[in-house]
Formats: structure tokens, C-alpha cells, sequence
């Protein structure tokens, strides 16, 4: 990498810091299978595996702590969300809640995926009143939870948009400083293990405690 490269590097990773720049990332893994029946009837199992976010906290090792909550911020077992759904994430060894909103569901023949944005706490959010952000990344970041077949290989993504660390303004509230810390810390280091973990397990390279138990 030439020294400019790297000078602009850090140029940008400043910028993200301090709340004045984004970040776009993919993680995607895939899976191929003798024939295409079986891919076809492995697509369908990780369509299950996609959308009950719940089972999302049982992948084998580290990993954090999903909760599904319906419209009404109240805590849901259903295995299928609705657009405006939420989900609660517990980073491991972290008591800290970040919430994300389900703002977009789209499911085709060989594609299915739910897009999520950083959002308040649901019981927050009465009467149209705007609190702050409770995510270590801002409003406009998004996380697009994706698998689709091609032929006889399924694909499992998580694909970031926007990444942006939210410390500036009211919707940080009297996170700014942590969220920094959360963001370039213990997240910067464990993006890859959670989101390269979970795209496995949705194109079945790993099982989840679960799996095993209900099979």
C-alpha cells in the first residue's frame, strides 16, 4: 500500500472516530451442495434460520444476545418477524442494550432477507416522540440480513451500509462516549467473529445448540 494510501486511511478512520464518516461492510459465506433438490430443500431450512432471530443467541461460541420484540415493544417467541418488529443485541460481557427496527422484509423464490436500522427502545417511542438512539451506530446505518440459492450453492450475508459511530447530537444521548469505545473496541474487533458466525450457520456450515435439540 503506497504511503498516500495509508496516510488516507487514517485520514478516514479519524473522521469515523469522530462521527464525520461511515463505513460500508460485507460479510458473506456459502455453501455448496451435491445437487440442486438439495439445495433447493437446504434453501428453505435456512430461510427458517434467517428470520427466527431468537435461535440467533444459541451459535456455537461467543456470540451476543438477540431478542425479538413485536411492534408494541413487547418480547415475542415468533419465529418469523414483521416489518417494525424489533430486536434487542447484547454484545458478550457487555449489559448494554442496542436496538434495531425491522424496516424492510422481502422474500422471492431464491431470496429472502430483512433489512434493520439502529432505533430508540420501542417502550420509548409513544405518541410519536423522537429519544435518543440506543445503538452504537447511527440512525442512517442499516445491516442487511440476507440468503439466496444460486443453483446448487446457498449464500448467507450480512451486509453493513453507512456504519457510522453515534456520538454526535441529542440522539446520542449520554452514550456518545461509549458508543465510541463500543464501536472502535470491543465491536470493531468482534464484527467478524458474530457476523462471519452467523452467515455459517445460515448456509448450515454450523448448527446452532438448538438445531441439535429440536433434531
Amino acid at each position: 500500500m503506497a504511503l498516500k494510501d495509508i496516510i488516507n486511511k487514517v485520514k478516514k478512520e479519524i473522521k469515523v472516530v469522530q462521527g464525520e464518516d461511515t463505513k460500508d461492510k460485507l460479510f458473506t459465506n456459502e455453501n455448496t451442495f451435491p445437487d440442486e433438490a438439495t439445495a433447493i430443500r437446504e434453501f428453505e431450512r435456512a430461510k427458517q434460520k434467517l428470520f427466527d432471530v431468537n435461535l440467533w443467541s444459541d451459535l456455537e461460541g461467543i456470540t451476543s444476545t438477540f431478542q425479538l420484540y413485536d411492534q408494541q415493544g413487547q418480547r415475542t417467541t415468533a419465529q418469523k418477524p414483521e416489518e417494525g418488529y424489533y430486536f434487542k443485541i447484547i454484545l458478550p460481557a457487555s449489559p448494554i442494550e442496542n436496538w434495531v427496527r425491522i424496516t424492510d422484509i422481502r422474500e422471492i423464490e431464491n431470496m429472502a432477507e430483512f433489512v434493520v436500522h439502529p432505533s430508540e427502545e420501542p417502550v420509548s417511542n409513544k405518541e410519536g416522540e423522537k429519544g435518543e438512539i440506543k445503538h452504537f451506530f447511527i440512525k442512517e446505518a442499516s445491516s442487511t440480513f440476507r440468503v439466496e440459492r444460486k443453483g446448487t450453492k446457498l449464500i448467507g450475508s450480512e451486509i453493513g451500509k453507512n456504519e457510522g459511530i453515534n456520538n454526535q447530537g441529542e440522539e446520542a444521548g449520554d452514550r456518545a462516549a461509549l458508543n465510541t469505545m463500543i464501536s472502535e473496541g470491543g465491536w470493531a474487533g468482534f464484527q467478524d467473529l458474530q457476523w462471519g458466525n452467523l452467515t455459517r450457520y445460515f448456509v448450515h456450515l454450523t448448527e446452532a445448540e438448538s438445531d441439535s435439540e429440536r433434531s
